[in-house]
């Protein structure tokens, strides 16, 4: 079948590989247009625009796909069908209908679960044990399309979102060959969502990200994990924020008793933080301004006094 594919970051690149190596042509690209990022502020190429460019597939790379020339661009590529993974921009109501079969999205939870931009954090956020991707039919709502295809992953007790949304973009690139080959032979049969389950996943803002050491260790554990590597779990250390990779929460017999909310231990081989229920032991931390480092170095350079805390 022709395929339009319509995607941006590095997630959504296991996908069009994926569609590119099948028996289907993917006949044009929709992606976000180059933006500045990174401390250089240098302008950057959306990963499913150099991929798709190095495949020979054209791309389209407006602001809006309500731009003047996009609908018709649309139109003479001609597709059966429209990709969309982790593309970034609304799809207007008056393209829905421009593929002959519409607009299957690829995304990241088992839905209704976690409808919105940041299903994987939320998962993780919330302890959940088994998470999925499903392909479902583009409309006018916020991810209550009918569901074409799904697929399970269990969610690690370890995982940071980075580390399982990386697995579900390869797990659900195969879902999203299998959803078209499926649409070509006529052998899907749309399923509506249900009412029940429905929850929501906005996007997890800076804020969002900020620790508070008056949680259990577990609830810090999860927020840490699920805004690793975005947008990264931060605390404050003597007026500066530091920002804290994964941390490891500690068994009861092992935890330092009397150890408050936020309080440190540093000792030669591990930095251990109290929490409102146990104590966590830090990983990676990064001062501001620098590169990531060991706890330990970072706390060997800091030096911290009896009884100082994270904020």
């Amino acid at each position: 079948m022709r395929v339009v594919f319509a995607g941006t970051p590095d997630v959504a690149v296991p996908a069009l590989d994926a569609l590119l190596a099948s028996e289907h042509e993917v006949v044009g690209c929709l992606t976000r247009p180059d933006a500045r990022a990174g401390r250089g502020r240098r302008t950057r190429t959306s990963p499913v625009r150099t991929t798709a460019e190095a495949a020979g597939v054209p791309v389209l790379a407006p602001y809006r796909l309500r731009e003047e020339g996009v609908a018709e661009q649309l139109r003479a590529w001609d597709p059966e069908v429209a990709v969309v993974v982790a593309y970034g921009a609304l799809v207007p109501p008056e393209l829905l209908d421009l593929p002959r079969l519409g607009w299957v999205n690829l995304h990241f939870s088992l839905l209704p679960r976690w409808r919105g931009a940041a299903p994987v954090q939320h998962a993780v956020l919330a302890g959940d044990e088994i998470t999925g991707a499903v392909t479902f039919v583009l409309e006018e709502g916020l991810d209550t399309g009918p569901v074409l295809g799904r697929m399970t992953e269990r969610v690690r007790p370890r995982d940071t979102s980075g580390d399982l949304l990386a697995r579900l973009a390869v797990g659900g690139a195969q879902l999203v060959v299998a959803t078209v080959d499926g649409l070509e032979r006529g052998e899907l049969v749309p399923e509506p969502q249900t009412s029940d389950g429905v929850s929501l996943a906005p996007k997890l803002t800076t804020e969002d990200a900020r620790i508070h050491w008056s949680l259990p260790a577990f609830a810090v554990d999860r927020r840490v994990r699920a805004c690793t590597p975005a947008p990264g779990a931060w605390t404050t250390w003597r007026g500066e924020r530091l920002r804290v990779g994964p941390v490891e929460p500690l068994a009861a017999s092992d935890a330092p008793e009397d150890l408050g909310a936020g309080e440190l231990l540093a000792g030669r081989t591990e930095v251990v933080v109290g929490t409102a229920g146990g104590a966590v032991r830090l990983g990676e931390v990064q001062p501001q301004g620098r590169r990531p480092m060991p706890a330990q170095d970072w706390a060997r350079g800091v030096r911290p006094r009896p009884g100082e805390r994270l904020e």
